[in-house]
């Protein structure tokens, strides 16, 4: 008989093996640190330098190649923090905010096109999954925020 952890192993192996697929599937104009931390910034708002190397666990000078790199495609800019104008923060742009819902769409269709090779309970399945699936990927974010919070706080 199966048990739990057979099952949590099970479903964790088909979730790893989705999620790669789809990363090894996506458009390739930008790396995926790059798309990541669009994704960062379109969720909460203008960071510093400093909080996106932190969030993509990349040293400073990566992220601002990596910044440069976006900000030279348009997709994002930096301003002055207006409550300390020696900070910098970096914003997702509307270009940046266009090329990410197109990403999106591209991935979309492609899931929809799949999903019509499944049966109707597969996909009623899915459909029945998606509240559990949101709720463990909030759980997932949730726990590297918490992780990232820990890091900067640590003395060093």
């Amino acid at each position: 008989m199966a048990t739990p952890s057979d099952a949590g192993a099970a479903l964790a192996e088909s979730l790893f093996r989705l999620a790669s697929l789809v990363i090894r599937q996506r458009p390739r104009d930008i790396s995926l640190t790059a798309a990541s931390t669009l994704t960062a910034l379109e969720r909460n708002g203008p960071r510093r330098l400093t909080q996106l190397a932190l969030g993509e666990g990349i040293a400073q000078p990566s992220m601002t190649a990596l910044v440069a790199q976006l900000e030279g495609l348009g997709l994002v800019e930096r301003h002055n923090d207006p409550s300390d104008g020696r900070v910098v923060l970096v914003a997702i742009t509307r270009e940046g905010s266009r090329y990410l819902k197109a990403a999106r769409r591209q991935i979309s269709d492609r899931f929809s096109t799949l999903l019509g090779e499944l049966s109707a309970g597969e996909v009623a399945a899915l459909r029945d999954a998606a509240g559990a699936l949101r709720h463990l990927a909030d759980l997932v974010e949730e726990a590297g925020a918490a992780a990232r919070g820990a890091r900067e706080e640590v003395p060093g």
